[in-house]
């Protein structure tokens, strides 16, 4: 797990990361910039139960092609959630908190996320652990309207223009962030890749 300094504002940004791309840059890019984050944790993940198994690449390439994507320093490429041998995020973020009480963590996904967030393992508790910062993704602008974790705690959400303060929220609180967005995604790439071999 990265170190971070007490009082620190720290974005968690997980995911499979098969393969990483420039979207997932840019979502991280937005997220420390429009968040005013010190540190973006890039947390691949060992797998996930939403996803097959069978098109995962193994970890350690996961890993690699992200320290090679990534330059910014403040962006802590990690696979830590590989010792914890859990693949729910619910899980994690309990782990972190419990880890690094004296920092402030918002959790950051991509808009296309939020289509299936309400699958996921504790969502609620998740929404109850850290402030969500949701980064727009093409085709998924409207999801926050009409997921129905948007539907649940409308009424928790900032407004966008606040959300350099949201890692001073209490949670549940969370906004959605426009700006830049990539077409990339990878699914696409794998299934180029896949049709040159």
């Amino acid at each position: 797990m990265p170190h971070a300094e007490r009082g620190m504002a720290v974005g968690l940004f997980g995911g499979s990361f098969n393969p990483p791309h420039e979207g997932h840059l840019l979502v991280a890019e937005i997220a420390l910039r429009r968040l005013g984050l010190d540190q973006l944790w890039w947390m691949v993940t060992p797998g996930n139960p939403l996803k097959s198994r069978l098109e995962l690449a193994p970890l350690a390439d996961r890993l690699a092609m992200s320290e090679k994507l990534v330059q910014d320093p403040r962006i802590k490429i990690t696979a830590f959630e590989r010792t914890l041998e859990t693949s729910y995020t619910a899980e994690t973020l309990a782990f972190v908190k419990a880890r690094n009480p004296h920092v402030n963590f918002v959790w950051v996904m991509g808009a296309d996320s939020l289509k299936t967030f309400h699958l996921w393992q504790k969502w609620r508790e998740i929404l109850s652990t850290f402030p969500l910062a949701v980064v727009d993704r093409p085709g998924s602008t409207l999801s926050f309207l009409s997921s129905p974790m948007a539907r649940a705690f409308g009424h928790a959400r900032i407004d966008e223009d606040d959300a350099g303060v949201l890692w001073k929220k209490q949670a549940p609180a969370w906004t959605f962030i426009h700006g830049p967005r990539s077409a990339l995604s990878s699914t696409a790439l794998r299934a180029k890749a896949d049709s040159k071999s």
